[in-house]
C-alpha cells in the first residue's frame, strides 16, 4: 500500500512563498520519478515540475526561475519551493509519484489528496 500525504498549502500575497511537502508512506516499493501538477478552476490539470531519481529537473516554462522542486529520498519526500508567487499560480497542487513495487519492474502512479494554493492581496 502507498499514502501520499501532502502539505503547506494556504493563502498568501503577491510575491510571497511557499512550501509545499508531499510524503510517501507504506512498504514494499521503491521511489522513482516524483512530481507536481496543479489544476485552476475550469483549467485542465498542468505538469508544474518533475525530479527523476537521479536528480534531474524539468520545469513548465512559467515557473522557471521561481519554483524548486527537490527530494529527500531517507524521507521519502518530494518539495516543491514555490517563490515570487503570482495570482495566476493560484490553483490546487497534486503531488504525483512513480512507484516500482517489489515484487516487480511494473511502474505505478499515485496522486496526493491535493493542497489549495492561492495568491491574491
Amino acid at each position: 500500500q502507498v499514502h501520499l500525504v501532502e502539505s503547506g498549502g494556504g493563502l498568501v500575497q503577491p510575491g510571497g512563498s511557499l512550501r509545499l511537502a508531499c510524503a510517501a508512506s507504506g512498504s514494499g516499493f521503491s521511489i522513482n520519478r516524483m512530481g507536481w501538477y496543479r489544476q485552476a478552476p475550469g483549467k485542465q490539470r498542468e505538469l508544474v515540475a518533475i525530479i527523476s531519481s537521479g536528480g534531474n529537473t524539468n520545469y513548465e516554462d512559467s515557473v522557471k526561475g521561481r519554483f524548486t522542486i527537490s527530494r529527500d529520498n531517507a524521507k521519502r519526500t518530494v518539495y516543491l519551493q514555490m517563490n515570487s508567487l503570482k495570482p495566476e499560480d493560484t490553483a490546487v497542487y497534486y503531488c504525483n509519484v512513480d512507484i516500482i513495487k517489489d515484487s516487480g519492474p511494473r511502474l505505478t502512479s499515485y496522486w496526493g489528496q491535493g493542497t489549495q494554493v492561492t495568491v491574491s492581496s
